[in-house]
Formats: C-alpha cells, structure tokens, sequence
C-alpha cells in the first residue's frame, strides 16, 4: 500500500515542502528538499519523530527566580509531556552555570536536561 504525506522541514530557514512516499510503513523517497537535510528529515520525522524540549524551572537563592534548560538532544516526541511533568517540582540552588545538568537521563531518554543561562548566587 503506498501512502503519501506531506511535511514542512524545519531544518533550516528555507521550509522546504516535503512530500515523503511510503510503501508499507517504510520510506520509499522523500521530494522536494533542497539539500540533503530535508531528505533526513522527512525520513525521521514520519518513522521515529524527535523534538528538543525547552523551558525553565525554579531557582533557589539566585539572582533570578528561573533558568532556562532544554534537552541536550533531541528526544522521542511521546516523550515531551513525561519531560514536562517531571521539571514541574525541579528546584535548582544557585549559582547555575550554562551546560549544568538539571536532570540526568531525563525520563530514561538518555538524554540529559541542561541549563542554558547563568544564574548568580544572591
């Protein structure tokens, strides 16, 4: 059975249109990239979607109240609500340096969640 879906790709600012073929649940051919990286992106994002996780938890002791963390990675995209539920009751102590590990291995994705500001001791 041949299916066809229809992506935009997000790997660069072009946004190239994507139509990617699929024969039985595989990847047949991806068209409509400019570059090599839409042809990869089309394959991963209808096999296996990933995404990196952004947002922020509270600060103890910091000059600011929040730091802003993302994922390391990119994780499976089931998982963006685990990663969420488990940053709600996160509370770092400052100071908080760029790169800091929030939490490790976060959900068991074997990716770690990271800081990505400086947050000074008050």
């Amino acid at each position: 059975m041949t299916e066809e879906r229809h992506l935009t790709c997000i790997n660069c600012p072009l946004g190239c249109q994507l139509t990617v073929s699929l024969e039985n649940g595989q990847v047949a051919a991806v068209s409509g990239n400019t570059c090599p990286r839409g042809d990869d992106y089309g394959r991963k994002e209808v096999t296996h979607p990933t995404r990196i996780v952004c947002s922020s938890v509270r600060v103890m002791d910091g000059d600011m109240n929040m730091v802003s963390v993302k994922t390391a990675s990119d994780i499976p995209k089931e998982k963006i609500f685990d990663i969420c539920r488990a940053m709600r009751d996160v509370l770092v102590t400052a100071p908080v340096h760029i790169g800091d590990v929030i939490i490790p291995d976060v959900c068991g994705t074997g990716v770690n969640l990271v800081a990505t500001r400086e947050i000074a001791r008050c």
